[in-house]
């Protein structure tokens, strides 16, 4: 996570140690299929034979009565722990089909005609269930906020997926893929396409923030900063519509502005691998 996703690394350093850790094996398991179809140079055939097998290694585990069994079973370490993780907590199993699903879509690319099309057959899997993971793992303040933390995990993995994909409009057109809605691209041209999903996905954020409440009180910090993070990352690309040919990142230093200050000391320690 560290070396993939530098925001996400740090505001989840902020998180209990023990929910800081099946974070950590959320986010392997989900980074392994999406760089096979991202970066393996591998054709489309080759590439949904390895979330394939990915997908029956998934099934397996789930059989298996901990994490140990599994890998002695034959089943990846990251997929074993995964696997824990959805016992755990007990995450219904067909949400990470549905990832898987949309990994197997990426391997072979093709266009969405409007944005529920794409929020339903696109979103849902490779954004909006990873969002319940985690939810699964914050936790709820109480029984009765359980669904609208489930609300906020959708409104901020939609939120999160919509920034990436304005931002990455031209790495995804060299994988052969567009994420942009063809009514919105046939309204608004490109550029007013990407500045209206970046106003979506604002307000997306802030639906997700109204609902912060909702999750267990040591998960929030780390809720909030990746909302902050995100956000500003939104707002860069909504203030460069044209910017396709410059990858928007948040600089540093606006990210450690969006980490409380009384908890900075746990940045150095996370980079040395102490927490």
């Amino acid at each position: 996570m560290r070396n993939y996703s530098t925001s996400f690394f740090l505001v989840t350093r902020f998180l209990p140690s023990a929910k800081r850790d099946q974070v950590d094996a959320i986010y392997a398991a989900v980074r392994y299929p999406d760089e096979i179809v991202d970066t393996f140079p591998l054709d489309s055939a080759a590439k949904l034979a390895r979330i394939s097998a990915w997908r029956s290694a998934y099934r397996r585990s789930l059989s298996a009565s901990s994490c140990g069994e599994a890998i002695r079973a034959g089943v990846p370490l990251f997929l074993a722990l995964f696997s824990d993780v959805v016992r755990r907590n007990g995450i219904p199993h067909d949400f990470y089909e549905s990832f898987l699903d949309a990994m197997s879509a990426d391997a072979q690319p093709s266009a969405y005609a409007s944005l529920d099309d794409l929020i339903d057959n696109y979103v849902y899997g490779s954004a909006i269930v990873v969002g319940y993971f985690l939810a699964y793992v914050y936790g709820a303040e109480r029984p009765s906020d359980w669904q609208r933390a489930l609300d906020a995990a959708r409104d901020l993995g939609i939120a999160l997926q919509l920034t990436n994909f304005v931002r990455d409009v031209s790495d995804d057109q060299r994988r052969g893929r567009v994420y942009i809605p063809q009514d919105l691209l046939r309204a608004k041209g490109l550029s007013g396409a990407r500045l209206e999903l970046a106003r979506i996905a604002e307000r997306k954020y802030q639906a997700a923030l109204q609902n912060l409440d909702a999750f267990a009180a040591d998960s929030r910090v780390a809720i909030r900063a990746c909302i902050d993070v995100y956000g500003k990352l939104n707002h860069r690309v909504a203030a460069n519509p044209d910017g396709l040919t410059h990858r928007q990142t948040v600089p540093a230093i606006d990210k450690f502005k969006s980490l409380p200050p009384a908890k900075f000391w746990r940045i150095p320690l996370a980079y040395l691998g102490a927490i």
